[in-house]
């Protein structure tokens, strides 16, 4: 399949390894990054890593309104879908160039775009 055999195979497999080195470390700092989301003008704060996960959700005095627990929770999902999607653009900004080596990204397993 390879003409000239071993050689070409060798350094397939060595930039094969790499990228996946390359990958992982990417992935790490993805999971040490946090990056933030808002909503109601920053009444609502959510901190997220840059693979999603959520670690901090600040909740401002003047969003408390116990007759209004409704407009609450609309605020704190906007907030947290808005950290998800700046983390889905890191993600998609660190992660990338990763993909085009390995012959486009889409629909590859683990990759979140």
């Amino acid at each position: 399949m390879f003409p000239g055999g071993g050689a070409d195979m060798q350094q397939l497999l060595q930039q094969a390894q790499k990228m996946q080195q390359d990958l992982a470390r990417a992935q790490e700092e993805l999971a040490e990054t946090i990056v933030e989301g808002s909503a109601g003008g920053g009444l609502v704060t959510a901190s997220v890593t840059g693979s999603g996960e959520l670690t901090g959700l600040v909740i401002a005095p003047g969003a408390v309104d116990p007759e209004d627990t409704e407009t609450l929770a609309d605020l704190v999902l906007a907030a947290v879908r808005d950290a998800n999607e700046s983390a889905r653009q890191l993600a998609e900004r660190k992660l990338g160039p990763l993909a085009e080596g390995l012959g486009g990204g889409g629909g590859l397993p683990g990759l979140p775009f």
